[in-house]
């Protein structure tokens, strides 16, 4: 877990050079435009970053306006349940008109069995051929067009069903950004506290193992500070890709906020969790790092990690507060390694802190 210090240097880091661009731009210094800078400075929303480059690349500054359409796209609280409103009424417009058709379809069955009804009372009162041909051919006429409309009424439905379909996937996409880190594509932290209790409710019920990773990335401060946060993001997403690689279809593997990562691993006891660390430690400690623009040779990055399983009566934050006890003897003892809640080195959580 960072040191809390580490992480007031870090985000004091982020805010001057917030504060350096609204001052090189002559911005006014309103919460919004911070927001919008202090991110920019983090680098953990690509897309933001990019948005701003192009500007500043076209225009050389950033007008109120710009400002407000990238804190909107970007930043809003509200922007994905927008979203989601917005998909979620095209969805409900699109049902209505398949509602509309089947209404349509329904008044033209009701027709033609109104025509067959009114034949079949005519062909008993036709006194000759002629009679008889006309009613058939009203008859045929009638079906042609029954026909037709159902043909037509098929092509629609089809259609509306193509685009329904397209509405959901739209839909799920958005759902799953709102549970999504967008610097590291693993789950955020919303999504991890929601499995995180959903698993602890499963081993509960079932009786089944179930435990906890914390992960921390050693000295990335200095890194960051050395290389620049752009680098630090490329550690970062280096970090994220070697445990998603190492962790199972059922785990979840999420950033648990700043540089440090949790997996959920259900169905797993403390023994098989911490092969998973040792899998996910060395997965890291063997990619050498290179920076992009210049193709320098950085080293290598290390991590440590603390794991813990589910005990009786465990809650969600009895649980992190182990695994998190578990990181910090890590890190006393020298970094890059894993330690579990069962080490002698790892300090006790106090009874009143475990529910």
């Amino acid at each position: 877990m960072t040191v809390q210090t580490d992480e007031h240097d870090r985000s004091m880091a982020f805010a001057e050079i917030a504060l350096g661009q609204i001052k090189a731009l002559h911005q006014p210094a309103y919460p919004r435009n911070y927001e919008v800078w202090y991110n920019y400075a983090t680098g953990y929303i690509p897309s933001l970053n990019q948005t701003i480059n192009e500007a500043l690349a076209r225009n050389g500054t950033l007008t109120g306006a710009e400002i407000e359409q990238i804190y909107d796209t970007y930043l809003s609280p509200a922007r994905l349940t927008d979203r989601m409103d917005t998909v979620g009424g095209q969805i409900v417009d699109e049902i209505e008109q398949v509602m509309a058709m089947i209404d349509a379809a329904v008044g033209s069955a009701t027709n033609y069995t109104e025509s067959l009804a009114s034949a079949t009372q005519s062909l008993g009162s036709a006194k000759d051929r002629d009679g008889l041909r006309t009613i058939v051919e009203s008859l045929v006429l009638a079906t042609k067009d029954m026909e037709q409309h159902n043909h037509r009424l098929e092509d629609s439905l089809k259609a509306s069903k193509q685009e329904i379909n397209q509405l959901q996937v739209n839909l799920e996409a958005v759902r799953n950004e709102s549970l999504t880190d967008p610097l590291t594509s693993l789950a955020n932290r919303k999504y991890f506290d929601m499995t995180l209790d959903k698993a602890i409710a499963h081993s509960t019920a079932t009786g089944e193992p179930m435990s906890l990773m914390l992960t921390d990335i050693d000295h990335f401060k200095k890194f960051n500070d050395t290389y620049g946060h752009l680098t630090g993001d490329q550690v970062l997403r280096l970090v994220a890709l070697a445990v998603k690689q190492n962790v199972k279809g059922q785990d979840t593997a999420a950033r648990y906020g700043g540089e440090e990562f949790a997996v959920i691993l259900p169905a797993t006891a403390l023994q098989p969790a911490l092969t998973v660390a040792e899998h996910v430690r060395n997965a890291v400690m063997t990619k050498e790092l290179m920076k992009r623009s210049t193709g320098e040779h950085l080293g290598r990055v290390t991590v440590s990690i603390g794991v813990a399983s589910l005990h009786r009566g465990d809650s969600a934050q009895s649980l992190i507060e182990r695994a998190d006890a578990s990181l910090y003897a890590a890190k006393r003892c020298g970094r890059n390694r894993v330690m579990c809640e069962t080490d002698t080195e790892v300090a006790p959580v106090p009874a009143q802190q475990v529910a």
